[in-house]
Parts: C-alpha cells; structure tokens; sequence
C-alpha cells in the first residue's frame, strides 16, 4: 500500500520546487513570487506554487527578458549541479530561436547609458535648469 503512495509522489512534484530544483530561480520563494506574478504558465493555463508538475507537462517561463518554453523531462526535489539540472527539461526548438532572435536584436541596440558621460558640465547645468525653469513657467 505504501509502495503505490510512495509511487505516486514520484511522478509529481511542487511546481515551485522544481522551478528552483531546474535552477531556473535561486530560491523557492523567487519561484513562488514568480508564479504568484503570472509569469510561469503551466500547460497554458496561470499556476500556483503548489500546484504539481509531472513530466510531459509544458512551461512557460519568463526571467526578466529572457522566455523560455520547456517541456518536462524529469523530476527532482533536490537543488543539484547545473549539469544535472539541464537534464530536467528539453527546451523546444521555437523557445531556443525566439531567445536567440532577441539577443541578437539587443546585441546591436544601443545601451541606453552609452549615451550618458558623467556629470554635466557647468554650461550644461545651466542649459538644464533654464529648461526646467520654462517648464514650470518661470
């Protein structure tokens, strides 16, 4: 009787637990409030934190940026190397290309504080506050 129970619990696991177990967040709570935010979409539908996650199962994950959608290959409730955190999902083909696109797409933007070069100048100071002065009518 046990052995079914015990079986059972195998195949699924905590959402959040895996989140963090496939080193996609530091911590469960990241995880959680990730979750909790709408971020994670387990088999297109919004999840909770406790809800369970078996292997088959699509996510949508999104980390600042960066959106991955992987399947589940495996489950673990233990935190291990990055090697073996890898082997818990299979990213698919449209993910890894969606991520590769927008990283090209950001390699040749520019980075917005290229434009900024320390501290404005006397001259540009007071360019700065006549402009602010107009503004509030002065």
């Amino acid at each position: 009787m046990k052995n079914d129970a015990d079986d059972a619990a195998r195949d699924r696991l905590r959402l959040d637990k895996w989140l963090w177990a496939a080193r996609f967040f530091k911590t469960r709570t990241l995880a959680a409030d990730s979750i909790d935010a709408g971020r994670i979409h387990l088999n297109e539908a919004r999840a909770k934190p406790s809800r369970e996650v078996r292997t088959g199962d699509r996510l949508d994950i999104q980390t600042g940026e960066v959106r991955f959608t992987v399947i589940v290959q495996a489950l673990s409730g233990k935190r291990g190397p990055a090697e073996q955190a890898r082997t818990l999902y299979a990213e698919t083909p449209e993910s890894i290309a969606r991520r590769e696109t927008a990283r090209e797409q950001r390699r040749f933007q520019m980075e917005p504080s290229q434009m900024l070069h320390g501290r404005p100048t006397k001259t540009q100071r007071r360019e700065i506050n006549r402009m602010r002065a107009k503004i509030r009518g002065g």
